[in-house]
């Protein structure tokens, strides 16, 4: 890695990290289901999804994959989390909650990244 590269990389950790990290201090739960991390994997996806059409219709450079994909939303989304509140379910025995959070995370995430590709696929090609 070239030292442009990191320098594009980090920017967009450190730009992801902040990010994530002010709309998660403060707990936010829907009954008891955990949305904080809901809430930044969804973003991160739909973004995601966004930049890859963008990405591909304009010939981005690489260090912008580095800057947005890679380093942004690598930084903003985070599966450790998601593992962490899914355990704490667990633990809990609140199956229900449980599963509405693998399903929300996993659906939501997936389908915000259709939707961002969906988006940005119809924007550029009007």
């Amino acid at each position: 890695m070239k030292g442009l590269e990191f320098v594009f990389l980090a920017g967009g950790s450190v730009f992801g990290a902040f990010l994530r990290y002010k709309i998660t201090e403060s707990p936010l739960l829907f009954n008891t289901l955990p949305v904080n991390v809901l809430i930044v994997n969804v973003i991160g996806s739909f973004i995601l999804g966004a930049f890859v059409v963008m990405s591909q219709q304009w010939n981005f450079d690489s260090r912008y994959s580095l800057f947005a994909a890679v380093g942004f939303c690598g930084s903003l989304t985070t599966m450790s989390a998601f593992a962490l509140d899914s355990t704490n379910l667990l633990e809990n025995s609140q199956y229900g909650t449980l599963a509405i959070n693998i399903l929300a995370n996993v659906g939501l995430s997936i389908g915000a990244l259709i939707g961002g590709k969906s988006l940005m696929s119809a924007i550029v090609n009007n």
